[in-house]
């Protein structure tokens, strides 16, 4: 645990920083060359909701060091899966003195509403995305062209998939401590929410990676859904602690009540 920040100056905090990311980029490293031994079965386990798109069920190297390259990049994504709680802890040790004991609180919440919906992000694009944004692309090849299944090709845009996903299933928590902590109003949340929907539409053409229409539908979905779950839970913290009139507040009418 971090020093308070009373207690140090600007370069233990930036001597600490360092500290911190060294320990982060080590880990990674370490964890990257271990699990490096183990790409093949991890490879195939993520070509597994495709397989039936490739011929004989494999992938194609078009260079004779591209399977060095291409199990280095899994290693490195399954690196980073796997350090998720050192990297996490390192990022909460260096601010969490810097937060007031009633802020506190939700930091153990948040860590772990975050840790549950980038891995729920990640899985739903596992079972649901990954097959059937695959077909829909080689579909667009398929009266034309023989599609060649590049592994390094494929395997970053599975990659991208499932951070983009992970990322993608962060939204609702955003929206949730904005409209708890009244940083946009709830009411600013409900009153608008035909623009919040455009731009969460525009979010998902951005975050896909494959520019196919099928993914960024299914994403746009997941997270309206997501959105709205969010608001719902905004909505009883809300009620429960303020009562209903908080639901039409302004940021003044918050901030009057805090005091």
């Amino acid at each position: 645990m971090a020093k308070g920040t009373g207690t140090m100056g600007i370069m233990d905090h930036v001597g600490e920083l360092r500290q911190r990311i060294t320990i982060i980029v080590f880990s990674l490293i370490f964890s990257a060359v271990v699990i490096y031994f183990a790409t093949p079965t991890l490879i195939n386990l993520l070509i597994t909701p495709i397989k039936s798109y490739l011929p004989d069920g494999n992938l194609a190297i078009m260079s004779s060091l591209g399977g060095f390259t291409i199990r280095f990049k899994v290693a490195l994504f399954f690196a980073t899966i796997v350090c998720s709680p050192i990297i996490i802890s390192m990022i909460l040790g260096f601010f969490i003195p810097a937060l007031k004991p009633n802020e506190r609180k939700w930091v153990i919440p948040t860590v772990v509403a975050l840790v549950v919906l980038f891995f729920l992000g990640m899985i739903f694009c596992y079972f649901v995305i990954q097959r059937t944004a695959f077909g829909w692309m080689i579909e667009q090849s398929a009266a034309f062209a023989t599609v060649i299944p590049n592994a390094d090709d494929y395997l970053t845009i599975m990659m991208l998939l499932e951070i983009g996903f992970g990322v993608a299933f962060e939204i609702p928590l955003v929206i949730f401590y904005l409209s708890v902590f009244h940083l946009v109003p709830y009411k600013t949340f409900r009153d608008n929410w035909r623009f919040i929907y455009i731009g969460l539409l525009i979010f998902s053409a951005m975050v896909t990676p494959d520019a196919s229409p099928v993914t960024m539908f299914f994403m746009f979905a997941a997270i309206i859904l997501l959105y709205e779950i969010s608001l719902a839970a905004a909505r009883a913290y809300l009620v429960k602690r303020y009562g209903k009139a908080s639901l039409k507040w302004s940021k003044d009418d918050f901030d009057a009540h805090q005091d």
